[in-house]
């Protein structure tokens, strides 16, 4: 049973975007993904909806993982960017249900 927590990143001036690119380009996102547990970290940008927000889709197998990435030294370097770019955030959390049923798999295309 996997968490995964989708954080939304809104901004000025493109600082969203810039946040995720300085994460990506100092090796933190590297770092994090090689943390025990992690199972995704990854960010996107909207395609219309909304220019100055980014998208984290961060997995970790367990709520252990996520105390641990919590209490490590990573989240004040995450703190600190969130600061340096002024960035607001929204927050959902989705526990996975371990499979799809069969009358959605009908739905999707491999």
């Amino acid at each position: 049973m996997a968490i995964t927590v989708n954080i939304r990143y809104s901004g000025k001036n493109g600082a969203a975007k810039a946040f995720a690119h300085e994460m990506i380009e100092s090796g933190t996102v590297a770092k994090i993904r090689a943390e025990k547990g992690n199972v995704r970290y990854e960010y996107f940008i909207p395609l219309a909806e909304n220019a100055e927000e980014v998208l984290l889709i961060d997995s970790w197998e367990n709520q252990e993982a996520i105390d641990v990435h919590h209490a490590s030294p990573m989240m004040s370097v995450i703190a600190e960017l969130r600061e340096k770019y002024d960035l607001h955030m929204s927050v959902e959390r989705f526990v996975s249900d371990d499979g799809i049923s069969e009358n959605d798999k009908k739905f999707i295309r491999n």
